[in-house]
């Protein structure tokens, strides 16, 4: 990979990655939840969960949607109706001394497998095999997951520490509810440019 086709893709990264998405608004909702600490394995399967997601798509799960485009489909609506019942949990979760001694953020193997139904994840992967490794060979599918892997640690581990950061403020109940079902508004609302995109 040349050095300019590395500085774009690295700014494609950045871009898809520190913006608002459902991961980002439930890494964000983790630490305000659960702290750092409890959150890190939910932070670690998303940083590595979608890197480790864009090769098989890149190597070839995309074939699929181009024999059979109803898969695209089935898997969007799957996708939906998974992000408004994860949007209705972080809505109704209670305040921390309140909560069932079961509740948990999301593990490594759930936030993993979670980039599998998140569209914006499937939009991301997508377009980055698109533009950066359209040749679809090994090397370069390797070279799109990495920068995602680094780019990605960094991201989620500034979207929990943003809810770690507000925890202090959301020690209230009331003010924990509001902040739990506007995350939750706005994980809904991130799908949308996704699905009519």
């Amino acid at each position: 990979m040349t050095l300019d086709l590395l500085i774009a893709l690295s700014l494609f990264c950045a871009a898809t990655l520190f913006t608002p998405g459902p991961n980002n608004l439930m890494l964000m909702a983790s630490g305000a939840n659960f702290g750092l600490h409890r959150s890190l394995p939910h932070l670690t399967g998303v940083a590595l969960g979608f890197p480790l997601m864009i090769i098989p798509v890149g190597l070839g799960v995309m074939k699929v949607f181009d024999l059979w485009p109803p898969a695209y489909t089935i898997l969007m609506t799957a996708s939906v109706f998974y992000l408004l019942y994860l949007a209705w949990k972080i809505a109704n979760a209670a305040p921390p001394e309140h909560a069932d001694a079961e509740a948990r953020p999301l593990t490594f193997l759930q936030a993993a497998a979670f980039q599998w139904v998140n569209p914006k994840a499937w939009s991301m992967a997508l377009g980055a095999i698109t533009l950066y490794a359209a040749s679809r060979d090994l090397v370069s599918i390797l070279w799109v997951s990495g920068s995602f892997a680094v780019l990605g640690t960094v991201s989620a581990l500034v979207w929990v520490t943003l809810g770690t950061g507000v925890r202090r403020i959301l020690a209230d109940p009331k003010r924990l509810r509001l902040f739990n079902w506007t995350m939750a508004a706005l994980l809904i609302a991130s799908m949308i440019p996704v699905l009519i995109g």
